[in-house]
């Protein structure tokens, strides 16, 4: 069954030049889209049974064997961060396709968002199953390339000055993980992981050193990391809904990887953990008190985003069994979960016009429904019990608990305070946004006028209220709420929800706002997904032991790659 781990790659890239060929049949262009992540989506479920019983698999392009050729592998990490990966990419395509985003619009710039889309998803899923430095290399590049598109979509200056930051942060990232391969190879001789792993330990200790600082910097920048994450909260916030969920679920989580494989295989030896440690407190601690001080949802919301990498790194900066298992494991969880609350804010966003908290309210009584989509992850990424997000901090701290060392407990604090301002910061963000009245400002401000077809061609204005300043998205005040970014440019003329009921005295909002029922549902479908990761979280917890012991053995991934009696 080695054959499906090409496919993986395959698949999305076929898709994206079928998707580029039919820019004037967006139908079929979505079609094609969801089918191709479907079908992901299945191989990644099939290898991650597999691999489980089985062991390895692995695919050595064009035949060519290890280490001359370019290989694919696929272990327990691998297949179950694929099979995660394509079950968000899959829902937030969905989303996007509920919101209107790939409108079919001729005027907008909306015919590359598909196969830029399927790009994106190969360039991701190419990222677990690289078994070269410079096959990830590429893959990164697929990344950058599809990301850099998805985050200006629509043109905006914002957005192009958002998207100016992230690709000249991701390039300098790229050209020091390029540097840091050609090291690699003038003091190897080879660019394969696996034989990198055998020959590494030979090298005298200051080079080693090097070429680990190196790699770590570079993966460091990708995973946003203390004080490599200053680009982050700058860049996702200002792209539309879905394309920031899909960055914050996956593209920081691609560095994890990257890291964990460098710390596990590449150079197992515990060579920087107490580096790692401290990296992890600083991004805890200076990423959650980012997120405290913030007044816009996103923001908010990427700010936790960085203040979370900081629990994976402590996980894998521990270097032990029980320590990387439960990275693993809350890597999972935060893929699901950071995903989850970046589409309920582009809801709330579609609600109340912004994602301010100085001028959203009321949202309790206008959507009930939208209310509890925003608790039950806000909950789980703050670590109440049951859910994941608890059980993943539980492990992480008993592997720091066994270590012993006072570095070990200091994560421990910096871990507890973390979560402790995480749930302050999202239950401050549901009193501004649910429980508290709209602002009167707001709610007694003069209807803005949306009905120009191409309103979202100029820069927003300042003034009234009615439009945010954050996204340039009309709304009115009675709850009615058209979306005017250029991606659907050609609905904005016309309502994309509309109040059961009108509007109430000054100060408060509408009694009940309907929402789009398929945005609706895909959220539900990701929330319910977030809380299905305690459901099963013992089994979860299970496979990522397991993967995290094949890890703590890098013997078996260089046998599996290299073959013969090693």
């Amino acid at each position: 069954m080695t054959w499906l781990v090409p496919l993986l790659v395959l698949v999305p890239l076929l898709g994206a030049a079928v998707a580029l060929g039919l820019l004037n049949h967006q139908k079929l262009q979505r079609a094609i889209t969801v089918v191709v992540l479907v079908v992901a989506l299945a191989v990644a479920a099939t290898l991650m049974v597999l691999v489980d019983q089985h062991g390895t698999f692995v695919v050595q392009v064009g035949g060519w064997d290890a280490p001359y050729g370019i290989s694919l592998v696929v272990d327990r990490l691998s297949a179950l961060l694929l099979t995660v990966s394509a079950s968000v990419l899959l829902i937030v395509l969905l989303f996007s396709i509920g919101q209107g985003l790939a409108a079919d619009d001729g005027e907008a710039p909306v015919t590359i968002f598909y196969p830029t889309y399927l790009v994106l998803a190969a360039g991701v899923l190419d990222s677990f199953i690289a078994g070269d430095l410079f096959n990830l290399y590429v893959a990164f590049e697929m990344l950058l390339v599809a990301s850099y598109v998805l985050i200006t979509l629509g043109g905006s200056e914002q957005r192009v000055r958002a998207g100016t930051t992230y690709i000249v942060t991701s390039l300098i990232a790229s050209a020091i993980f390029l540097a840091a391969i050609g090291l690699v190879y003038g003091a190897t001789g080879t660019v394969n992981i696996a034989q990198i792993s055998e020959r590494v330990a030979g090298l005298p200790e200051h080079v080693q050193l090097l070429l680990h600082t190196m790699l770590l910097i570079g993966f460091g920048i990708k995973a946003a990391v203390f004080p490599l994450a200053f680009w982050l909260p700058d860049s996702y916030p200002t792209a539309p809904a879905p394309v920031t969920a899909v960055f914050a679920g996956l593209l920081t989580k691609v560095g994890i990887y990257a890291i964990i494989r460098l710390e596990t295989i590449i150079f197992p030896r515990p060579q920087l953990n107490t580096v790692l440690l401290i990296v992890a407190i600083l991004t805890m601690v200076v990423g959650v008190l980012g997120a405290v001080s913030q007044t816009d949802v996103k923001r908010l919301l990427s700010f936790t985003l960085i203040s979370h990498i900081g629990f994976m790194v402590m996980g894998v900066g521990l270097g032990s069994v029980a320590g990387t298992a439960a990275a693993v494991f809350y890597t999972v969880h935060h893929i699901v979960v950071q995903t989850t609350l970046f589409l309920v804010s582009g809801l709330m966003e579609r609600v109340g016009g912004t994602t301010s908290t100085r001028s959203l309210g009321g949202l309790l009584k206008a959507a009930p429904l939208l209310a509890a989509l925003y608790l039950v992850p806000a909950f789980n990424l703050g670590g109440i019990p049951p859910f994941s997000g608890f059980i993943g901090k539980l492990g992480l701290f008993r592997a720091a608990a066994i270590d012993g060392s006072p570095l070990a407990y200091a994560t421990i604090a910096a871990g507890v305070v973390t979560s402790l301002l995480t749930l302050y910061a999202l239950m401050r963000v549901w009193d501004a946004a649910f429980w508290r009245p709209k602002p009167a400002a707001e709610a007694a401000a003069p209807h803005a006028s949306v009905a120009e077809p191409h309103a979202h061609l100029r820069s927003p204005e300042p003034a009234p209220l009615t439009v945010s300043e954050e996204t340039g998205k009309a709304f009115h005040p009675g709850g009615s709420v058209t979306v005017t970014d250029a991606p659907h440019a050609s609905r904005a003329s016309r309502p994309e929800t509309a109040p059961t009921a009108t509007q109430g005295g000054v100060g408060e909002a509408p009694t009940h706002v309907r929402l789009p029922r398929m945005l609706v549902g895909v959220t539900t479908v990701a929330v319910l997904g977030s809380v299905a990761l305690t459901v099963v979280a013992g089994p979860l917890y299970g496979y990522a032991t397991r993967a995290a012991e094949s890890l703590e053995s890098p013997d078996r991934y260089v046998q599996a790659v290299l073959g013969g009696d090693r």
